[in-house]
C-alpha cells in the first residue's frame, strides 16, 4: 500500500518482554477461567515476527492465539477433571499452553512440549499469570530421541499438514500401545484421523474471520484407540 511502512525490527534479547509488548492478557471465549497473553490482531504480530524470522529463523507466532482445538480441549479437561487429575500429562504442540494449563488446573502434573522456544516462553508467562505449574520441553518428540513418560497425551490442533500429521499419528499410536490415553481436539482440519478414534465431546468454539475465516468452529474431542 502506498505510504505504508514496516514496523521497526523487534529484538529477541528479552523474549518475555517481546511477548508482553505484542499481546494482551485476555480470556479465551470458551475458557473464561484462564487468562493468556494473546494477539488481538493477527497482522501486526505476524509482521513483527516475519522480521525476526528473516534474521533469526524463528517459527511463526502460533503461540499467540487461542486456537479452537486448544480451547475445546481445555474446556473438556476443566469440565471433566477426573480425566487427568493426579496423572502425568503431556501436551504436544502446546502453543500458548492453554490445554496444558487446563490440565494443571484439573490437578495433573503437566509437561508442555513444542518445537518453538517462543512457545515455551509464552507457556511460562501464561502459567505464571494463572498461578499454575507447567514444565516446558523443547523437542520434536516424533523423532523418538526424547521420551516422556505420560499417562495422558494431549494434541490440541496439529492435523493441518499432511506430513506433520502422518508422523504425529504414527508416534501417537505408539503412545497408545505403550498404555497412554491420547486425546486429540479436532476442529475440522483436513488430515485429522477418521478411523480408530471415538468421539468424547463436541464444542462450538467462537473464533474470528481473521483467524479462521469463520465466526465459529465445531470441534470434536477424539480419543485415539490405536
Amino acid at each position: 500500500m502506498s505510504g505504508s511502512t514496516l514496523p521497526a525490527p523487534p529484538s529477541l534479547s528479552d523474549p518475555a518482554a517481546f511477548i508482553r509488548e505484542q499481546t494482551t492478557l485476555v480470556s479465551p471465549p470458551l475458557v473464561p477461567e484462564l487468562r493468556l497473553w494473546t494477539a488481538t490482531e493477527i497482522t501486526p504480530l505476524w509482521e513483527a515476527t516475519e522480521l525476526l524470522m528473516q534474521r533469526t529463523g524463528i517459527e511463526p507466532p502460533f503461540w499467540a492465539y487461542a486456537w479452537p482445538g486448544s480451547q475445546a480441549l481445555a474446556r473438556f479437561l476443566l469440565d471433566q477433571p477426573q480425566v487427568v487429575a493426579g496423572k502425568r500429562v503431556l501436551d504436544v504442540g502446546s502453543g500458548n499452553g492453554l490445554a496444558a494449563l487446563a490440565a494443571a488446573r484439573a490437578g495433573a502434573q503437566v509437561v508442555a512440549n513444542d518445537v518453538d522456544p517462543m512457545s515455551l516462553v509464552a507457556v511460562a508467562l501464561n502459567a505464571e499469570e494463572n498461578g499454575l505449574s507447567v514444565e516446558g520441553l523443547l523437542a520434536d518428540l516424533t523423532g523418538g530421541e526424547v521420551l516422556v513418560d505420560a499417562d495422558v497425551v494431549l494434541v490440541g490442533d496439529l492435523c493441518y499438514d499432511k506430513n506433520i500429521t502422518e508422523r504425529l499419528l504414527s508416534w501417537l499410536r505408539g503412545r497408545v500401545a505403550a498404555g497412554a490415553r491420547v486425546l486429540i481436539s479436532e476442529p475440522g482440519r483436513a488430515f485429522a484421523p477418521r478411523e480408530g478414534v471415538r468421539a468424547l465431546a463436541t464444542y462450538t468454539v467462537p473464533t474470528t474471520m481473521e483467524l479462521e475465516s469463520r465466526t465459529e468452529r465445531e470441534t470434536v474431542i477424539l480419543e485415539l484407540l490405536g
